[in-house]
């Protein structure tokens, strides 16, 4: 077995999560790829099995060669990630060392229950939709146009508000006075659309959220729609340009530039362990229940 191991460069605070993690992998006689700029901050206070260790810089470096891939950091990490691997299907276990962790979900204090269960095959695999961004001037983010989570238009300019024409399979929709959009897959109804009050959606539910930021009509809300539909954003604003965000990449577009928002042909496997559920997720990340009033 080949596990790939992904992250940022760490600080001291989280050496020691990060060799539990590799001495796990070792005792079990398991194949480790590194991410070079991960390897590069702890070399010189862990040390590697050199006959079981493999150092990575890019996608082609593990494209099949990777049986599973471990995100250390947290959501944001486990978004890069997602990111690096584009289309190759490799499922991720995210480890969380960050704050929240709702796709980085296993906690540090449960790394070597975590990995353990990985190596048993006590897991599912779960899919997950991601979003597929084209643009009228085949504008890229670099080469790379999926979100996981999110994409999000907003005013580039502080002082006034835009307006987005948006349509659903060419038939007019709304025009969104508001400081931005964001149109969600289920993974990231927890994310930026629950901060603006959108909905939760489980992640299975084949669907896509419609969430105004800050709308200047009182009327508006969030709508969830089914993802087998095209979605198309006409921005109307007084400056030249407009913000672009998918999940954690942004980019300055002109404001003749229109959008196209649908599902991606592919899907980002996600690794499920058999004693987590999105429901108890939900229960322990929002605090759901929790009565501190005593």
């Amino acid at each position: 077995m080949k596990i790939a191991i992904y992250g940022r460069a760490l600080n001291n605070n989280f050496i020691n999560y990060f060799n539990e993690i590799i001495n796990i992998l070792e005792l079990n006689n398991i194949e480790i790829l590194i991410y070079f700029p991960l390897f590069n901050s702890v070399k010189n206070q862990i040390k590697f099995n050199q006959k079981k260790t493999t150092v990575y810089q890019t996608y082609d470096d593990i494209h099949k060669k990777a049986d599973f891939i471990i995100s250390i950091g947290g959501d944001g990490t486990f978004l890069e990630c997602v990111t690096f691997l584009k289309k190759s299907n490799i499922p991720i276990l995210g480890i969380n060392i960050g704050r929240l962790g709702f796709l980085a979900n296993v906690q540090k204090e449960n790394i070597t229950e975590a990995i353990e269960s990985l190596i048993n095959q006590q897991y599912t695999i779960e899919t997950r939709t991601l979003l597929n961004i084209s643009t009228n001037n085949n504008e890229a983010f670099d080469g790379f146009s999926y979100a996981l989570n999110e994409i999000t238009i907003h005013k580039s300019d502080s002082s006034s508000m835009i307006t987005i024409h948006t349509y659903v399979n060419n038939e007019f929709l709304n025009s969104y006075w508001a400081d931005g959009l964001i149109i969600s897959t289920p993974t990231g109804s927890t994310a930026y659309s629950l901060s603006a009050g959108g909905p939760i959606v489980v992640p299975d539910s084949n669907n896509l959220i419609i969430t105004p930021l800050a709308p200047h009509n009182l009327n508006v809300r969030s709508l969830i729609i089914n993802d087998n539909n095209k979605i198309l954003l006409k921005i109307e604003t007084r400056s030249n340009n407009y913000l672009a965000s998918l999940d954690y990449r942004s980019k300055i577009l002109d404001k003749t530039v229109e959008i196209v928002v649908e599902k991606a042909d592919f899907e980002v496997n996600v690794i499920r362990l058999t004693n987590q559920n999105f429901f108890k997720t939900l229960r322990t990340k929002l605090k759901w229940g929790v009565d501190k009033r005593n």
